[in-house]
C-alpha cells in the first residue's frame, strides 16, 4: 500500500465511476483498476462493488473511508509542517529562567515570541545561573535566561549575548521603618544605614556573580555584610524579609512582586546594576532557538 493508491481508492470513492476517477487522476482506467485490485489484495477485502452500471462502496470500503481521507490530510499537510518547522514556526523550544528573570525580562519575552510563533510549545524551567550552565553543556535545554558569572568566561561550547542590566535597591522589613530601627533620608536608603543589619541573600555557589556585587557593595560601604540566611529563589528571599528575619538587595523589577510587609527603597548614591542575558548553545541551529534568539535581541536594551 502507498499514498498513490490512497489517492486512487479516494477519487473512485468520491466519484464512483473510474472512468471519471481516471480523468480526475490524470491517467487511463486500466491501471487505475489495476491500482483498486492490488489494494484490495493488500486488504484482503473489496472496496467497491462493481457491475457494468454501476460501482459503490461495500460496507467495508465504507468504513475504510474516513480512515483513508484522515491519511490522506495528513500526508497532505507534511510540507507545510516541516516548512513550519524549518522556519522555526513550529516544535518545541525549552527555556530555563533564573528567579528574577520572572519579574523583568522573561514574561514580556516569552509573550513576544508566542505571539510570532503560536504554534511552537514553550516549556519554562526555573532553575539557577549553575544549573542551566550544567543543563546546556549537557545538551538539555535550548537556551537559558542567566546572571553572567563575574570575573570567569563561559565554556567554549556557549554563548551569551546582555539583555537588561538594572540597578538593585533594598527590599527591607516594613515593620523596621514604622519603629524606626531604619531611617530614609529623602526616601531613599543611605549606604551607611547597612552597618550590621542581617542580610538574606543567594548562595554564591548558585549566583557567584549577584552574591560578590552584593557583598562587595557592603564591602566598600560598610566593611562586609553580616549574612544570616541564604536561600536560592527569590521569592523566598522576599518572604523571609517579610517576616523580619533581615533585608535583601534585589533587582529594581522586584518591585513587581508585592509582598505585605516588604517596602522597596532605592539606594542613596550610585548603585550596583545587575546584569542578566541569554545563554545558548554554540552550533544550535534549531529553527525554534534561532527564533527565540531573534527575538530576544530585538528586546534587548542597548
Amino acid at each position: 500500500m502507498d499514498v498513490r493508491q490512497l489517492r486512487h481508492f479516494m477519487a473512485v470513492a468520491e466519484t464512483l465511476h473510474f472512468g471519471r476517477a481516471a480523468e480526475r487522476l490524470g491517467m487511463t482506467q486500466p491501471p487505475l483498476s489495476q491500482s483498486i485490485l492490488s489494494l484490495e489484495q493488500a486488504l484482503g477485502a473489496a472496496l467497491f462493488t462493481r457491475t457494468k452500471r454501476t460501482v459503490s462502496l461495500t460496507p467495508f470500503g465504507a468504513a475504510w473511508l474516513p480512515h483513508a481521507r484522515a491519511a490522506l490530510e495528513r500526508m497532505n499537510a507534511l510540507p507545510e509542517i516541516a516548512r513550519r518547522l524549518r522556519e522555526g514556526e513550529a516544535g518545541r523550544l525549552e527555556l530555563s529562567f533564573i528567579s528574577t528573570a520572572d519579574y523583568s525580562i522573561l514574561p514580556d519575552l516569552v509573550r513576544r515570541y508566542a505571539q510570532l510563533c503560536p504554534g511552537v510549545e514553550i516549556v519554562l524551567t526555573e532553575a539557577t545561573s549553575d544549573v542551566q550552565i550544567a543543563a546546556l553543556l549537557a545538551g538539555r535545554q535550548h537556551a537559558g535566561l542567566i546572571i553572567p558569572p563575574s570575573g570567569m568566561a563561559l565554556p567554549e561550547a556557549l554563548r551569551y549575548r546582555p539583555l537588561v542590566s538594572e540597578p538593585l535597591v533594598m527590599a527591607l522589613p516594613e515593620s523596621w521603618l514604622r519603629e524606626g530601627r531604619l531611617s530614609l533620608a529623602a526616601g531613599r536608603l543611605p549606604p551607611e544605614a547597612l552597618a550590621g543589619l542581617p542580610l538574606i541573600i543567594f548562595p554564591r555557589r548558585s549566583a557567584p556573580a549577584f552574591h560578590d556585587l552584593v557583598t562587595g557593595y557592603f564591602a566598600a560601604h560598610v566593611g562586609g555584610a553580616h549574612v544570616v540566611q541564604e536561600a536560592i529563589q527569590m521569592q523566598t528571599i522576599i518572604s523571609l524579609v517579610s517576616a523580619g528575619m533581615g533585608v535583601a538587595m534585589v533587582p529594581a523589577s522586584l518591585r513587581n512582586l508585592a509582598r505585605a510587609g516588604v517596602r522597596y527603597v532605592d539606594l542613596a548614591g550610585p548603585a550596583p546594576c545587575l546584569e542578566t542575558g541569554i545563554v545558548w548553545r554554540g552550533g544550535d541551529t534549531s529553527p525554534t532557538l534561532e527564533r527565540f534568539l531573534a527575538v530576544a535581541q530585538a528586546g534587548a536594551v542597548p
